[in-house]
C-alpha cells in the first residue's frame, strides 16, 4: 500500500518505529544482568522430538530466588534435552537436574563479562537506531514522491519532513534511554 497523504506517511513511519522500539525491548530482555529472570531463557530452543521448541513451551519456568531459575518439564523424558540446550547456549549457565526439576544457578557476573554484555547491548541499540534511520529515509522518500507526483504541496512536504524528523528524534531518545537503563542494570553490583 502506498501512502497518498502526509498523515498516512507519518502514521506508517510511527507504527514502524513503535515496532522497532518494541523489538529492542524484547532483544534487551534476553541480555543477562546480575539478576535471575525467565526472559533470560527466551532464546533457548530445546530439541523436542526432533523439533527445536522454545524452552517455555516444554517446561514451567520459575525464579524462586534472585540467583536461581528452575525449569520443570511437563514431559520428564525431555529433561536431558533441556539441560543440554541450556548448557549449549552462550549464557554461560550450568544447570543441575534431579530427575524432575532443573535448577539453573545464575552466577554473579565478572567485571569483564559485564563489559562484554554492555558492548553487546550497544551493538543491539545501534542496530535499532539504524533501523529507525531507515524508516525515516523511507518516509522521506515517500513524501518526496508525493511532492513529485503533485499530490501534496511543497509546504506540506516540508511540514511532513519536519514531522518525520521529530518522530525519529523522539524514538532515538527512547532507544538511548532504554539502552542507558539496561546498561545501568548490567553494571550494578
Amino acid at each position: 500500500m502506498t501512502a497518498t497523504t502526509v498523515k498516512e506517511v507519518e502514521s506508517g513511519a510511527k507504527s514502524r518505529m513503535e515496532k522497532a522500539v518494541a523489538d529492542l525491548q524484547h532483544a534487551m530482555a534476553s541480555v543477562r544482568t546480575g539478576r535471575a529472570s525467565v526472559s533470560l531463557l527466551d532464546n533457548i530452543r530445546v530439541d523436542y522430538y526432533g523439533t527445536p521448541t522454545p524452552l517455555n513451551q516444554v517446561a514451567t519456568l520459575h525464579v524462586p530466588e534472585p540467583a536461581m531459575i528452575t525449569a520443570q518439564p511437563w514431559d520428564a523424558s525431555v529433561i536431558g534435552a533441556i539441560e543440554k540446550a541450556i548448557r549449549a547456549s552462550d549464557l554461560g549457565l550450568n544447570p543441575a537436574n534431579d530427575g524432575k526439576l532443573i535448577r539453573i544457578p545464575i552466577p554473579a557476573l565478572t567485571q569483564e563479562r559485564r563489559k562484554d554484555l554492555v558492548k553487546h547491548l550497544h551493538g543491539v541499540a545501534e542496530d535499532h537506531r539504524v533501523s529507525l534511520r531507515n524508516i525515516r529515509r523511507d518516509a522521506n522518500e515517500s513524501l518526496k514522491k508525493l511532492m513529485k507526483d503533485k499530490a501534496i504541496s511543497e509546504d506540506d512536504e516540508r511540514r511532513g519532513l519536519d514531522e518525520v524528523q521529530k518522530l525519529t528524534d523522539g524514538y532515538m531518545k527512547k532507544v538511548d534511554e532504554l539502552a542507558k537503563a539496561k546498561e545501568k542494570e548490567i553494571l550494578e553490583m
